[in-house]
């Protein structure tokens, strides 16, 4: 019976954002709060359970959300992309052309969310395209799966960072899982997937409002650019290395794991940009501290939705769902990282949304980790990866990719929804591969 009530909140959430539109917010409170009392849990009960779910987990990661969302920010509006881009594509040359923009989405996708990258990076890929003949798709779709995969797999995006926090993963253990995963992916997804798509031509939207672009000038060096950008990646995986090579009581230790927590890497990232990417490029302090407090918003809302999966996931616990799953899952054969899949693919088919998946998925799955001794690292990236599962009508990637390509909706399927499922695919393959070894 208790799994049948899990079934049917799920469904009820199905129903709410598809049918009724509803934001994914307030669906989920719904849901939880539904799901709660259902299990037979008081309406007092209920209410702590929500209070206690959102409190908890976007106490773990709202640290890391705003500063990730303000280091972002500062590197697009520094036009440090801009320059990450044009010095990779000038280091690799037109031979190589899709190696350096699928590098370049890669490293701008880290620090920044998806869609303010795919957006600041798509009028230079127009640009490429123009200046060197190439089909717009050959160029293009490198680009978008780096960024897709940076978005589901690797922290500190909102989707692994959430789903980390709830499965007590560790954050940089599961970055380099997550990168090795992530080269594969991309390749196939980038650079080979292009080699069948030459009957597709795609062409930018006419009246295309693009970003600012930079002069010479005006853009900080390549060396400034790509250390800020890398800055809170390199404390993480010093501080996760250190971690396995040296002893507990090591002072060198313990010192790269204080500046390399998550929070604190990026809290220290932004005070490096503020200086590297602001101060020493002219910047006026009120006028870089009114772009941190404008890059805020942006985030606002998957905040609140990070917020909500956390309810669920609190209910789902303190209601008993999660050691009758847990139960169940004891008797089963089947594999956990692919059963987190799983969930995390048919929920992101039905609802389009990558973090609502990721983090719904994390809810109901958490119980298996504990019930099976798998990683908790490597279920942040099955779950991830189903997260980005066939993306199609309902999400709103599909319809920027279609109309920034101006292709209609077959085209559209045939090469960002099968990207998109290649990336999930690949991921998971790449989870069970690493399970086999680790």
């Amino acid at each position: 019976m208790p799994l049948l009530l899990v079934i049917g909140a799920v469904a009820l959430l199905l129903v709410l954002m598809i049918a009724f539109r509803l934001n994914g917010f307030i669906a989920l409170i719904m849901v939880a709060f539904a799901l709660g009392l259902a299990e037979g849990m008081s309406v007092k009960a209920v209410i702590t359970s929500v209070q206690n779910g959102v409190g908890s987990t976007l106490g773990s990661i709202a640290l890391i959300l705003g500063f990730g969302a303000m280091l972002g920010t500062l590197i697009s509006e520094s036009g440090a992309a801009q320059r990450i881009t044009y010095s990779l594509i000038k280091s690799f040359g037109i031979k190589y052309i899709q190696w350096a923009v699928m590098l370049t989405g890669f490293l701008v996708g880290l620090p920044m969310f998806y869609n303010a990258g795919f957006v600041l990076l798509i009028p230079l890929i127009f640009s490429i395209a123009a200046s060197t003949g190439l089909p717009l798709l050959y160029v293009g779709i490198p680009m978008a799966s780096a960024l897709s995969v940076t978005h589901g797999y690797l922290p500190p995006h909102p989707g692994p960072t959430s789903i980390a926090v709830l499965y007590k993963a560790d954050i940089g253990l599961t970055l380099i899982y997550g990168l090795i995963v992530a080269i594969p992916a991309i390749i196939i997804a980038g650079p080979i997937f292009t080699s069948f798509l030459g009957k597709y031509k795609a062409s930018p939207p006419p009246g295309l409002a693009t970003p600012k672009v930079f002069t010479e000038e005006e853009m900080p060096s390549y060396g400034t650019s790509l250390f800020t950008a890398l800055f809170p990646i390199l404390l993480i995986s010093a501080a996760t290395i250190s971690g396995l090579v040296l002893p507990e009581t090591s002072p060198v230790r313990l010192g790269l794991e204080f500046f390399g927590d998550p929070a604190i890497a990026l809290l220290l990232s932004v005070l490096l940009a503020i200086f590297t990417l602001g101060i020493s490029r002219g910047r006026k302090m009120d006028d870089i501290m009114s772009s941190l407090t404008a890059s805020i918003s942006s985030i606002a809302m998957i905040m609140l939705i990070i917020g909500g999966g956390g309810a669920l996931k609190q209910v789902l616990v303190d209601s008993g769902v999660g050691d009758y799953i847990t139960a169940i899952v004891q008797d089963m054969n089947l594999s956990p990282l692919f059963l987190a899949w799983s969930v995390a693919a048919l929920l992101r088919v039905c609802l389009g949304s990558a973090t609502v998946a990721a983090i719904t998925t994390a809810g109901i799955a958490l119980p298996v980790i504990s019930a099976t001794g798998v990683s908790p690292e490597l279920m942040v990236l099955a779950t991830g990866s189903g997260s980005l599962m066939f993306s199609h009508v309902n999400d709103p990637g599909f319809w920027m990719f279609k109309e920034y390509f101006s292709l209609n909706i077959p085209q559209t399927m045939a090469t960002w929804s099968i990207m998109e499922t290649l990336v999930s695919v690949i991921g998971l393959a790449g989870v069970l591969l690493l399970n086999m070894v680790i």
